[in-house]
């Protein structure tokens, strides 16, 4: 349940920027920055997109990346795993750090190398972060999208939870796991009625959905982008003269942007520049729209429609101690 204050309000930042493309320790302190920066503004939580952290694999529209035994793909593929993001090893300590010294909530997309999935293969994972500088949960995405199976693993449900912020009961997903009905449903039935959703970037993204899931669940959405443009691949990239020829000038455009719970705009989405864009939200407008729709309370039918959810987190490996 929400921790309720005095205080239906609550400050968020839309924290659009590209990584140091694939360079763990630069975009670390790109980000570091960027939350010092939605402080500024009075942020309570920055958001920023999917797997900013180092990146996301762009490179597979450009290189044939379903070739199968490319040593090609075997270089980018073993550049990508050096740079992830390691939460055993304590990569994210200074983003820990920087939310507990400044008060800050943090949500932020990384490409995960999980030691416990043996530490070789990457899964895009959404890392919530208290205010207290704790690590609260990190999401893996469900079904990767397309050609980013190429290189990413299916995760699991084990962050499909829901988490107190004011008061405001607040959830997250992944890209398009955010068209999937019933991972939707499993944070709605939890109470969520602040929703993050997280993107690569891109208008063709979070133009539509972004409202239409603040329409269907009457909560506060925001959606946050990152950006990429041809001049953000650096020049120590394997394979980057390849890479480059085939690229657009601009991979992602953004499109970060905030829904109310009735759909309309709190935020547009901000297209094509860096920034960090904050807006305050208020938790009576949610209470307001739940008068005439409810998706899991007076406006549906447990009694003829359940989900069952497994948030066990998936290995395939149990000890049994003698």
């Amino acid at each position: 349940m929400p921790e309720f204050t005095d205080c239906p309000y609550l400050k968020v930042a839309l924290c659009q920027i590209a990584p140091v493309w694939l360079d763990r320790d630069a975009t670390i302190q790109k980000v570091v920055r960027t939350i010092e920066q939605a402080n500024e503004q009075g942020a309570e939580l920055a958001v920023f997109g999917e797997c900013v952290l180092p990146g996301y694999p762009f490179w597979l529209d450009f290189t044939g990346g379903a070739e199968f035994n490319s040593s090609k793909h075997k270089q980018i593929h073993a550049h990508y795993l050096s740079q992830a993001i390691n939460i055993e090893l304590g990569h994210l300590e200074p983003i820990y750090a920087i939310a507990k010294e400044s008060s800050t909530a943090v949500i932020v997309g990384v490409a995960e190398r999980a030691s416990d999935r043996g530490g070789h293969s990457i899964y895009c994972s959404l890392v919530y972060i208290d205010a207290n500088g704790n690590i609260r949960s990190v999401h893996r995405k469900l079904m990767p999208t397309y050609e980013e199976r190429l290189t990413w693993s299916p995760g699991d449900g084990h962050g499909l939870r829901t988490f107190p912020l004011k008061n405001f009961t607040m959830g997250a997903l992944n890209c398009w796991e955010n068209w999937m009905p019933l991972p939707r449903a499993a944070l709605y039935a939890q109470g969520e009625d602040l929703h993050v959703a997280i993107w690569p970037g891109g208008q063709h993204n979070t133009h539509d959905i972004t409202r239409f899931i603040a329409k269907e669940s009457r909560s506060y959405v925001i959606s946050v982008s990152g950006l990429m443009r041809k001049m953000d691949f650096p020049a120590n990239t394997p394979h980057i003269d390849e890479i480059l020829e085939k690229s657009n000038d601009v991979l992602a455009n953004g499109a970060s942007c905030i829904s109310a719970p009735d759909g309309s705009w709190v935020i547009e989405p901000q297209i094509g520049e860096e920034g960090v864009y904050v807006a305050t939200l208020n938790h009576q407008i949610v209470l307001q729209e739940r008068q005439n729709f409810d998706p899991v309370g007076h406006y549906s039918r447990p009694d003829v429609t359940q989900l069952v959810v497994n948030r066990n987190r998936q290995s395939t490996l149990k000890f049994k101690e003698d």
